[in-house]
């Protein structure tokens, strides 16, 4: 049975894709140091999925066929989450797909990539 290792970004600046990456999830690089050409984070506990960023010269989608979705446990922590990602360096994009009553918030990181975060409790 297979299972998902690592997800993998491409990043224009790894080193400042990194630092963002491992401030939002609270994940650690694979061997302690950010190589500026590919890096992999990993979580610090080790449960989960890595995260690979390598450098890239591809411009950003606007409406990319993959992207993250990050889980909170309920809108409150969905509005703080997105406040403290913002604070680290993404920002809101002005998506033109939300439906009426979204349960995410589409946003994009220092490098551009799109990724959401969804109130797990919205009906």
């Amino acid at each position: 049975m297979l299972n998902i290792g690592t997800i993998v970004m491409g990043a224009a600046d790894v080193r400042r894709a990194a630092a963002f990456w491992a401030q939002a999830l609270g994940y650690v690089p694979r061997g302690g140091e950010v190589d500026p050409g590919w890096t992999v984070l990993v979580p610090a506990d080790g449960r989960g999925p890595g995260l690979a960023l390598g450098r890239s010269t591809s411009p950003v989608q606007d409406h990319p066929r993959v992207h993250l979705d990050l889980y909170a446990a309920d809108a409150a922590e969905q509005e703080a989450e997105v406040a403290r990602l913002v604070s680290l360096g993404a920002r809101h994009v002005d998506w033109d797909s939300y439906p009426q009553d979204p349960d995410f918030v589409v946003l994009a990181d220092p490098e551009g990539n799109r990724f959401c975060v969804i109130d797990t409790t919205h009906g």
